[in-house]
């Protein structure tokens, strides 16, 4: 009964979001940042659109704060007064304090910054565009070498994604079917010659650890992406990421 559960909650997300692809054009793909000063602190907010997937994050800088972040699927709704990017929400670091799983906020493009009223206004501008070997949507799998075991799939509620687009890296663990959320770490990153490097700018679990810079292995065997070398704690890691193309399901 639960995998029905599970089969029909994932559904009615993709008929939700089937639809107005005509209207997501209005927004190009990318990252988009507004810094604001108040108070002596810088707040950073964050938007990144990758295809039809949305994902907002709000940290402080000096000194360093995680403030919030929430994602999920998105479509935009059109009207004669205005238009709205209707959020069906997978993840939500505020859900134990606000219990939201859906969010529209009014917007509009100016030039080509991303204007959005929402909590706060906000005139976002974006990044300049870049690709590397490991851009895309991927969902931890398992632990590697991968031989035998049983992997996570899009099926399974628990998930781990990892985004990575115009030089930025972010993971984020959650559950979709009780919204708990454990944590999320985002910054930039590179990809060359098979080594992968992580700068960190924001960590929900530990601000200390902004600044510091990671240094990895990469290998991409067809849709999987081997991430091998040492964790936080010294210790010898592997794990293996799958590519998320939810077009193929």
């Amino acid at each position: 009964m639960k995998n029905i559960t599970i089969t029909a909650s994932f559904l009615f997300c993709m008929l939700f979001f089937i639809g107005n692809l005509v209207g997501y054009s209005q927004i190009p793909t990318g990252i988009y940042t507004d810094t604001i000063e108040s108070n002596g602190k810088k707040s950073v907010h964050q938007v990144k659109l990758n295809d039809d997937y949305f994902i907002y994050n709000e940290y402080e800088i000096a000194p360093n704060n995680f403030i919030k972040t929430l994602g999920g699927f998105f479509q935009i709704e059109n009207s004669a007064s205005n238009s709205l990017l209707v959020i069906l929400l997978e993840f939500n670091s505020d859900y134990e304090k606000d219990g939201v799983r859906k969010i529209s906020i009014p917007f509009s493009m100016e030039g080509e910054n991303l204007k959005m009223n929402w909590f706060q206004e906000l005139t976002l501008t974006p990044s300049n565009h870049s690709t590397q070997d490991l851009d895309g949507e991927w969902l931890f799998a398992t632990r590697g070498p991968g031989t035998g075991q049983e992997r996570r799939g899009e099926g399974n509620t628990r998930k781990t994604l990892k985004l990575l687009m115009d030089n930025t890296f972010q993971w984020i663990a959650y559950d979709t079917e009780s919204f708990r959320f454990s944590g999320t770490g985002g910054g930039s990153y590179s990809a060359e010659n098979g080594i992968y490097k992580e700068h960190i700018e924001f960590f929900s679990k530990d601000n200390s650890r902004v600044g510091a810079q990671l240094e990895f292995n990469y290998k991409l065997e067809g849709d999987d992406w081997h991430h091998t070398g040492k964790n936080s704690k010294g210790e010898p890691m592997y794990e293996i990421w799958s590519k998320r193309e939810l077009s193929r399901l």
